[in-house]
């Protein structure tokens, strides 16, 4: 099941750290098949507020997801973004192309 590494990101100094971050972080997803999907964009608000940059990144399976994350090269440059930028990371698991709504009813 494909596996989306989410970033919700807001408050970003861009400069001289976050260039580099952004020069590096392509060159870290490449051995674990992670693309992204989303990389920030204008958003059309249709309900509520949100004032966060979107990031989605798509990774094969959570185990390439959590193997790039762990991965000595996406942990040198993860300081770059850390100390510019306020948000939210986190993983979550992708549904097969049949899923419904009401699937999650059973769970």
């Amino acid at each position: 099941m494909q596996c989306y590494a989410i970033g919700l990101l807001r408050s970003v100094r861009m400069g001289p750290d976050i260039v580099a971050y952004l020069e590096a972080i392509d060159a870290t997803l490449a051995p674990f098949e992670g693309r992204f999907l989303i990389h920030g964009g204008e958003r059309h608000m249709l309900e509520g507020t949100f004032d966060a940059d979107v990031i989605v990144i798509a990774f094969p399976n959570r185990a390439s997801a959590e193997a790039w994350y762990g991965s000595p090269a996406y942990r040198q440059i993860l300081g770059l973004r850390t100390a510019n930028a306020e948000g939210a990371v986190f993983l979550i698991e992708g549904v097969d192309a049949e899923h419904k709504a009401t699937d999650i009813l059973s769970r």
